[in-house]
């Protein structure tokens, strides 16, 4: 609810720039053109991963998990690893804070596990994992725009190396933050009956069929919209009940939708030349630190989404806009407002009455988000370099 009510005033307050001409009309028109694909993909994919979860399509790739690592917790752990990886590459962050946080604590509560590592592996990859492809993040659509479409290939052959490395030290990070913990082992439950096995098939068919065409160079809004219309239509069929307006994602919606205008009539009335200060002209090594650093405390100071929509116009070299994505996916760790996911999984973690004070999230991320950073970025000029 606090995302919608900002999003509504960001809107309003867009709007009202535009009455009284500070944003030109000419230009709002060609953001709006700019961002409802983007929007749009945002919505059928949030459907998607909702009525995935309704089936028991995540519960059941849970339980799965808990018998596939035969009673260790390490290897129970990077299970979730491997599928909050995944998760967050093909169906983004916000299905793998919102969706997989409360699958993975359930399923460690389920075999007597502190779900600490868990929770904290979910949160990190939702925005760690979020760099390879443009259908992880917001932002990684906007760049993929800003690079004149190139598609999930030339996106790719930008982003593999620091997304190999944004996953790594996180997640070697928590094994060092949780070893007592995945030090254990538990007594493997019992297969259970899947209840509802049509729904669940079906699900795992769409989103199977899904994950190949987000990476088709199809506009991913396409697939995905077709994705969430075929699975209202099994849902219509065999479970009309789980159909509601609340499967739409109107406060992750309306908030995003006041940042693009917020900060385009930002823009309009000189950010740039104050940010063209901040970002630097090269690309070398040193040159995309400071590009990646500026993206870190952007995030955190504000949201990663208005520091990349701030620091967007400066990034005109494909390193620098890789560099601030790095910068506003991978640093958005120490502030609990720097990522709307983050928000969003700590929200969850509430409701099943897990602690994790803010404190202490933010130590930990003191830590993670900078390492993390530089030397993602470090891996991207390499990558560059070879």
């Amino acid at each position: 609810m606090r995302s919608l009510i900002i999003g509504a005033a960001l809107l309003v307050a867009g709007g009202l720039a535009i009455l009284f001409g500070i944003y030109p009309t000419q230009d709002a028109i060609a953001l709006v053109d700019r961002v409802w694909p983007v929007l749009l993909f945002v919505l059928a994919i949030t459907v998607v991963a909702e009525l995935a979860a309704e089936a028991g399509l995540f519960d059941a790739v849970a339980a799965w998990s808990t018998r596939a690592a035969r009673g260790s917790a390490w290897m129970l752990w990077l299970l979730t690893v491997a599928v909050a990886t995944v998760s967050t590459i093909f169906l983004s962050l916000d299905t793998t804070a919102v969706l997989l946080t409360p699958i993975v604590v359930t399923m460690a509560r389920h075999v007597r596990l502190d779900p600490l590592p868990f929770a904290l592996t979910t949160v990190m990859l939702a925005n760690c994992a979020s760099l390879l492809l443009p259908v992880s993040n917001l932002t990684n659509l906007l760049a993929e725009q800003k690079l004149g479409g190139v598609g999930a290939a030339g996106y790719v052959a930008l982003s593999w190396a620091p997304a190999i490395v944004a996953v790594l030290l996180p997640v070697i990070a928590i094994a060092v933050i949780g070893r007592r913990t995945l030090a254990a082992r538990y007594v493997v439950p019992r297969p259970e009956k899947v209840p509802e096995r049509r729904l669940t098939l079906a699900a795992a068919l769409v989103v199977l069929a899904l994950l190949p065409a987000l990476v088709s160079g199809v506009p991913v809004w396409v697939p995905a919209c077709i994705a969430a219309l075929v699975l209202v239509v099994v849902f219509a069929v065999l479970r009309r009940d789980a159909l509601h307006a609340r499967l739409v994602p109107w406060p992750t919606i309306v908030f995003a939708g006041g940042l693009f205008l917020a900060m385009g009539a930002l823009e309009a009335v000189g950010s740039r030349a104050v940010l063209s200060v901040i970002a630097a002209p090269g690309t070398s090594p040193a040159d995309l630190l400071r590009v990646a650093g500026a993206g870190l405390v952007g995030a955190n100071a504000v949201n990663n989404l208005p520091a990349y929509l701030a620091l967007e116009p400066v990034a005109q070299h494909p390193l620098q806009l890789m560099a601030l994505i790095i910068g506003v996916n991978v640093g958005p760790l120490i502030t609990p407002w720097a990522s709307l996911a983050t928000l969003l999984w700590h929200s969850r973690l509430k409701r099943l009455g897990v602690d994790v004070p803010w404190g202490r999230y933010m130590l930990i991320g003191l830590v993670v988000a900078p390492v993390t950073v530089v030397v993602a970025t470090l891996a991207l000029a390499l990558a560059a370099a070879v």
